[in-house]
C-alpha cells in the first residue's frame, strides 16, 4: 500500500508543511488550491445503497501523471464573457473554449444567462441537446427541466418544449437560476478525506454509514456530511447546492469514493464511469477459496423477484456484469483473501458473483444466511472471528480516474480497515505486499 501521502499547504500553514488543522465548524481554505490529506473530518453544521490543473502543489504519494485519457476538450462553441473565477459556476463555458456564438452572462433576475446563435450546421438538432452540448457543463436533463419550466427564450418567443428542432440564426436565451439550498440539511458526519480541490472530493467511506438519505436513513448521511463539510464550494448540482455523487457503495461497504462539487466535474466523472474508464479495485475475505485462484466471474444480475433486497444472477431482465478476482491468500482452505476489480459496477456486484459461485463474503448478511461447510476448515480462532464478523468483509482499496478538469490521471490507495486486518489476523493472514 502507498503511504497516505502530505497534506498539500492551505493558506494558513506554516512554512514547515505543519499538517492542516480544520477544526468543526471552521471556514474553509479559499478556493483554488488543492487540499490533499488523509484526515478525520467531523464538520460542524446548522442542520442503502449499492456497490460499488488543480491549482496549488500536487499531492504527495496519491497521484500519478501520464495517464492514457488524453485531458478533456471544452466543447467547440463556448465563450465567457465573464472573468476565469466565474467559469465554474453552473451553466458556464469551460475556460479555454475558442472563440464562438455563445456567450455566458449574468441574469438581472439572479443566476446567469447563456446566449447562443444558431449555426447553419447545427440547424435541425433538438433544442435541449443543442443547449446542453454548447453549455458545456449543463446536462441535458438539467436543460430539459429548465426548457420545460419557461427558462429558455427565443426573442420574445418563450420555448417550452424540449423535442422542438433549432433553425439557423436563432438567437436563444437561456436563464439558469442560482443554485438553490440543498434539501438534505448538512450535519457533522464522520469521514476520511483524500484529496480535495475546487471540482471533486475523494473519501475513505466507513463501514455502517449509507451514501444518500432515503425512507428511514433521512439523517446522518454521507450526503449530509459532504453538504455540511464543502458549504459554499459545492457550486450546484441540477439546480441544487448538493455534492454530485457519481457511485454507490453500499452501507456496510467501506473504501473510496469521488463526488463532484460542480457540473462540469458530475458530467464528466459519470461519462467516465459508465465508459468504465475508472479503475477500481476491492479487498473481500470470502468463504472457502476459488478455483481457479484468478479468473473472471461473469453474469447477469438483476433483482430477486422473491426478495427485493436481494440481487441474483438471471437470464431474464438482468444487467451484463463482469468481475475480475485473484486469491491473494488463502487460509486453511476454508476461506480466502482476493482482491477484485470491476468491469461493471452493478448493485451488489461483488457480492452477487461470489455468493453464486459458491463463495459468498464473510459476514454478509443477505447472501449469507447458514453456516458454511468450509467454516469447519479454519482453525477455532479463525472460525470464531469468520463466523462474528459484523458486516460483508468488503472494501474499495483503489480508485483510479483522470481529473475532469485538467486532464490528470489520479490514483487513491486506502488500506484494509482496521475491522478486516484483526479478521484477516484471526484468519492467519500474513503481511500483504501489495493487494492490487
Amino acid at each position: 500500500m502507498k503511504n497516505p501521502g502530505t497534506p498539500a499547504p492551505t493558506p494558513d500553514q506554516t512554512p514547515d508543511k505543519t499538517k492542516a488543522s480544520h477544526p468543526a465548524g471552521a471556514a474553509q481554505p479559499a478556493p483554488g488550491g488543492a487540499r490533499s490529506s488523509r484526515r478525520r473530518t467531523h464538520v460542524q453544521a446548522e442542520d442503502d445503497n449499492a456497490d460499488a490543473g488543480m491549482p496549488g502543489p500536487r499531492k504527495a504519494g496519491r497521484s500519478k501523471k501520464g495517464g492514457k485519457d488524453a485531458k478533456r476538450e471544452a466543447p467547440a462553441r463556448a465563450e465567457t464573457s465573464q472573468p476565469a473565477s466565474q467559469s465554474q459556476e453552473e451553466g458556464a463555458p469551460p475556460q479555454d473554449a475558442p472563440p464562438s456564438r455563445a456567450s455566458h452572462a449574468p441574469h438581472p433576475a439572479g443566476g446567469s444567462m447563456l446566449t447562443i446563435v444558431v449555426q447553419p450546421e447545427q440547424a435541425g438538432e433538438r433544442v435541449d441537446r443543442y443547449v446542453s452540448a454548447q453549455s458545456g457543463t449543463l446536462s441535458r436533463s438539467r436543460v430539459k427541466g429548465l426548457i420545460e419550466s419557461g427558462h429558455l427564450q427565443c426573442g420574445a418567443k418563450q420555448i417550452t418544449e424540449p423535442a422542438e428542432s433549432v433553425r439557423a440564426g436563432m438567437e436563444l436565451v437561456l436563464h439558469i437560476p442560482p443554485a438553490t439550498p440543498a434539501v438534505p440539511q448538512g450535519e457533522a458526519v464522520p469521514f476520511e478525506i483524500f484529496y480535495e480541490d475546487d471540482d471533486l472530493i475523494v473519501l475513505n467511506k466507513p463501514a455502517g454509514l449509507v451514501v444518500h438519505p432515503a425512507p428511514g436513513n433521512e439523517t446522518g448521511t454521507l450526503v449530509n456530511g459532504l453538504i455540511a463539510h464543502c458549504g459554499e464550494s459545492l457550486k450546484g448540482i441540477g439546480g441544487e447546492r448538493r455534492p454530485g455523487i457519481v457511485h454507490r457503495l453500499d452501507k456496510d461497504t467501506s473504501g473510496l469514493m469521488v463526488a463532484a462539487k460542480t457540473e462540469k466535474a458530475h458530467l464528466a466523472l459519470s461519462d467516465d464511469f459508465a465508459a468504465r474508464r475508472i479503475d477500481r479495485a476491492y479487498l473481500a475475505f470470502c468463504w472457502g477459496c476459488p478455483n481457479p485462484a484468478e479468473g473472471d466471474y461473469e453474469g447477469d444480475i438483476g433483482r430477486d423477484k422473491r426478495d427485493r433486497k436481494r440481487m441474483t444472477i438471471t437470464t431474464h431482465g438482468g444487467k451484463w456484469a463482469l468481475t475480475h478476482y485473484r486469491t491473494l491468500q488463502a487460509f486453511e482452505m476454508g476461506a480466502a483473501l482476493v482482491t477484485c476489480k470491476l468491469a461493471t459496477g452493478r448493485t451488489h456486484q461483488i457480492r452477487v458473483h461470489f455468493s453464486a459461485n459458491g463463495h459468498p463474503l464473510i459476514g454478509d448478511p443477505v447472501y449469507l444466511r447458514r453456516v458454511p461447510a468450509a467454516a469447519k476448515l479454519l482453525t477455532p480462532e479463525g472460525r470464531a472471528a469468520a463466523l462474528d464478523f459484523p458486516r460483508q468483509a468488503l472494501h474499495a482499496t483503489r480508485l483510479g480516474f483522470t481529473h475532469p478538469r485538467t486532464g490528470e490521471a489520479l490514483l487513491f490507495e486506502a488500506p484494509m480497515p482496521e475491522d478486516m486486518q484483526a479478521l484477516g489476523e484471526a484468519l492467519g493472514m500474513t503481511p500483504l505486499k501489495k493487494a492490487v
